[in-house]
């Protein structure tokens, strides 16, 4: 259910709508509150392993959380999207962090994964909004073609996919495959 407003909800309006009932995460798409898909048994499974192998690896370096919500701008109108999880590095970290609120600077890595009900493409897109907010790098994770899709800011798109290992100059010394991430979620092969 999208929260229809007479008018397009500006950021103020919309972080401080109050909670959904249940547990609803909405995002702020073109002056919408829009649900965010209830994640699945695979999304959940998924999440896990990712939050241990980001986490452990930044110790230290900067910040991990998951369903945090992230102040932007897409096409020129405020963006409040909430991906899976987050990386930002402690550099980045805004002056306002220990706030509880949404993040308000573009984290370094923004992580979704693939719901039932969504589709690669949808979240390609949105992968492409990130960047074009400046995120650095967005990995989308795909249960059912046991992917993991990383988009650049200045290169194509490459998926990861079995043994190949995933590196990436940005995130130095955090390596893994796709398959291990898959096996650690406890995801069996169709």
């Amino acid at each position: 259910m999208v929260l229809r407003a007479n008018h397009p909800l500006t950021l103020q309006a919309f972080l401080a709508l109050s909670p959904g009932e249940g547990d609803i995460t909405y995002e702020l798409v073109d002056g919408q509150a829009i649900p965010k898909m209830s994640p699945k048994k695979n999304h959940s499974k998924l999440t896990r392993p990712l939050l241990y192998l980001v986490d452990e690896w930044s110790d230290g370096r900067g910040e991990v959380c998951p369903e945090l919500a992230i102040t932007l701008v897409r096409e020129g109108k405020s963006w409040v999207p909430t991906p899976d999880l987050l990386y930002i590095a402690k550099e980045r970290l805004p002056a306002n962090w220990d706030d509880d609120g949404a993040c308000s600077v573009p984290p370094d890595l923004a992580i979704e994964i693939i719901s039932p009900g969504q589709t690669f493409g949808q979240l390609a897109a949105k992968a492409r909004a990130y960047l074009d907010a400046h995120v650095l790098r967005v990995w989308v994770v795909d249960s059912k073609a046991r992917s993991l899709t990383v988009f650049y800011p200045d290169a194509p798109p490459q998926t990861y996919m079995g043994d190949t290992l995933l590196t990436d100059s940005l995130f130095k010394g955090l390596e893994f495959t796709a398959e291990h991430l898959f096996q650690q979620a406890g995801i069996p092969l169709d």
